[in-house]
């Protein structure tokens, strides 16, 4: 049968998935603009569309976003016309809407079954774009307008889908009612096979060598920001470090933007954050802060196995592949109280939970996990076994993932609507 795929950054989520249907025989192909030509990977063909850059015109702030999505939408829908002129015709069509680059499948192949990857719902109220006082939306009285805008390429997309996949309990949790019906809750997936345990491990990096012996803290980011409580950290560290002198602290994330606003003009959230605590940390104990920037994966999962207390923080938002990555290398996690985190973590069980906010509370906590070696291994064990038990990749998620495949395809077709 042939599959299509449809991703902004493919693979993204579909890393596993868009292989694993292609070993199994079919004819797997991906549309995505990252990609310069025709190009294969783990036996999908990749094929590239064009964004035709849009004429100077007058477009309504609200309206920005969904502007952009429809472009990317009629590049896709340009070059699905060209595959199905080539004689590919796909039985269902796999897509993250996010950037709206799905929006047109059902126009070229009424027949295909479109199987969306339901990431989040926009939400006004009781939402990450309201969690964080110290960054208010800028018009309070019309912020739920602008998020009804934001939420028309989800809207559109849901006029015509089969069927939903959604990877957590807390991100279903954000879509309407009248969906929810039409979503399936499965992961991603983490191999944890790969991504495990490992006394032995030691990290060589940035001028260090680091064991288990030594008192390793760990912060991760995609990117370097306040959404995941970038700034709580940084806030947190002048008496991290006092406390905790024999410590190294290794920061893992990029200086750009992945989900909240932009840092102002000309600056990053990571140099704002730095020179907001630089003055309370001795030259000695900055000496021992790492910024290491976007390291290679397999650094990434030996810098888990050697963590003493790793952090996470974030808004109520999507579950970081990270969170469960380092709970599958039994790593002693600290985090805050948010319905994400605390839909895989258990206060006291598996890791230890803290306000948001609450800087010093975060200090106590990590040294909580620093003293008391056997709390930290027992957390630890019990973060694996539910990582292994709900979300590993081979046993749990991709038998789930073909399953709703299947499903998928059985279902009666959605037309277009107009």
């Amino acid at each position: 049968m042939d599959i299509l795929f449809i991703h902004n950054n493919f693979p993204g989520q579909f890393k596993h998935l868009a292989p694993a249907l292609a070993a199994q025989g079919h004819r797997v192909l991906a549309l995505t603009p990252r990609v310069d030509g025709v190009k294969k990977w783990e036996g999908v063909t990749v094929v590239p569309y064009q964004i035709k850059a849009p004429k100077a015109q007058q477009v309504h702030s609200w309206l920005l976003d969904m502007d952009t999505k429809l472009h990317r939408a009629e590049g896709a829908y340009r070059a699905a016309v060209d595959l199905k002129k080539q004689g590919f015709n796909p039985v269902a069509v796999i897509a993250h809407p996010g950037w709206g680059e799905s929006l047109f499948m059902k126009d070229v192949w009424p027949d295909a079954r479109l199987g969306l990857f339901c990431e989040l719902y926009y939400q006004s109220v009781d939402g990450g774009m309201n969690f964080d006082p110290e960054f208010p939306v800028r018009e309070v009285a019309t912020e739920p307008l602008r998020i009804r805008m934001k939420n028309l390429n989800n809207r559109l997309h849901h006029e015509i889908m089969d069927a939903g996949i959604c990877p957590t309990k807390f991100q279903l949790s954000s879509y309407p009612d009248s969906l929810k019906s039409k979503i399936t809750i499965s992961h991603d997936g983490i191999d944890t096979n790969n991504v495990r345990p490992n006394p032995e491990a030691r990290l060589e990096i940035a001028g260090l060598s680091l064991t288990k012996e030594d008192e390793v803290i760990t912060f991760v980011n995609r990117n370097l920001e306040p959404y995941r409580g970038y700034h709580i950290f940084m806030r947190a560290l002048p008496e991290l470090l006092k406390r905790r002198p024999n410590a190294t602290v290794l920061i893992v994330g990029g200086d750009g933007v992945s989900y909240g606003a932009a840092a102002p003009r000309g600056q990053t959230w990571k140099q704002i954050f730095i020179d907001e605590v630089r003055g309370q940390i001795s030259d000695e104990d900055w000496a021992r802060v790492h910024f290491l920037g976007k390291i290679p994966y397999d650094k990434f999962l030996t810098m888990l196995q050697v963590t003493s207390a790793h952090v996470y923080l974030t808004y109520p938002f999507v579950l970081s592949w990270s969170m469960i990555e380092a709970m599958a290398s039994e790593a002693p996690i600290v985090a805050n109280d948010v319905a994400p985190v605390t839909e895989v973590l258990v206060d006291g069980q598996n890791g230890l939970l803290v306000d948001f906010f609450d800087k010093d509370g975060l200090v106590d906590r990590v040294c909580t996990v620093l003293d008391d070696k056997e709390l930290a291994a027992r957390m630890g064990k019990a973060a694996r076994e539910l990582a292994v038990s709900k979300y590993d990749l081979k046993s749990v998620c991709m038998p789930n993932q073909l399953n709703w495949i299947e499903n998928l395809i059985a279902r009666p077709r959605i037309d277009p609507q107009d």
